[in-house]
């Protein structure tokens, strides 16, 4: 079914989007869970996770410049007919570095090309106003027809990038209730994302797995531009499902009671 969508550039994407850190290992919780999340996705897996958001109208996903991932989103292509938006955050410590990264993501069908905080913040200078080797990686991600944007975990990147009037379409940052991996305090990220002009993306709305959908998705599309987009982890296509159906009731205005989950010391809670 349709889903909310936003723009970036020319290209449209739905506003909540298929993140990957799960499919790769990343639980940003603990080692355990990471060994856990690799054998547990297997191509079978990731591919039913993709199914189930294509089910919902989610036509957009993030990762980085993944060999396995780009067969996995052909392959999904090839069986349903459904286009994928990649977008792709190539990393390296300089512009060089980053470039060969830049290349094969234009070699693969990236369409949005952000490279990874690692780039990004480490090479952000605000009391210059300038990222170091910012202008030169991004006039190579255009000369390879992709459309760039930054991904950092520094709502300075944005004041810094939007002043200097770089040739950026998007950002991705961290934002959610808690404020995890957010460096300042969800206020002022929340008022960066808002006076931007550009989209952004934000990553980690529920904490990586600190935070109970409805509660995490309520502040992040509470507090964001109409505009932007959110990119949401899931562990399995029921737990897409249930997310992106938040999500959806949010975007749209409608409100809904969601099942609570149950247990034995929450009997006195019920009437």
């Amino acid at each position: 079914m349709p889903f909310p969508m936003t723009s970036i550039e020319h290209v449209q994407v739905s506003r909540v989007l298929c993140g990957t850190n799960p499919f790769f290992g990343f639980s940003h919780f603990s080692a355990a869970r990471d060994a856990w999340l690799r054998n547990h996705f297997t191509k079978e897996r990731i591919l039913e996770v993709l199914e189930a958001c294509r089910l919902e109208g989610i036509n957009g996903t993030i990762s980085s410049p993944n060999p396995f991932y780009h067969e996995i989103l052909r392959e999904h292509e090839r069986q349903t007919g459904h286009h994928w938006v990649w977008m792709c955050t190539p990393g390296g410590n300089d512009w060089k570095e980053v470039e060969p990264g830049v290349k094969w993501c234009a070699d693969h069908g990236v369409e949005i090309c952000l490279p990874h905080q690692g780039f990004t913040d480490n090479n952000l200078i605000p009391a210059e106003n300038r990222i170091a080797g910012g202008p030169e990686i991004l006039q190579c991600i255009r000369d390879n027809g992709m459309i760039p944007g930054w991904s950092t975990h520094r709502p300075e990147t944005i004041i810094v990038s939007d002043k200097a009037g770089y040739d950026v379409a998007t950002y991705i940052l961290p934002y959610n209730s808690i404020g995890f991996l957010c460096p300042v305090e969800t206020d002022w990220t929340g008022r960066v994302i808002r006076e931007t002009s550009k989209p952004v993306i934000c990553i980690k709305p529920l904490g990586a797995g600190r935070v109970m959908p409805p509660t995490g998705l309520s502040f992040v599309f509470g507090s964001n531009k109409p505009i932007d987009t959110v990119a949401i982890g899931f562990l399995g296509p029921g737990e897409a499902k249930e997310d992106i159906t938040i999500a959806r009731d949010l975007i749209e205005g409608r409100e809904r009671e969601y099942e609570l989950q149950y247990t034995r010391s929450k009997a006195s809670l019920v009437r």
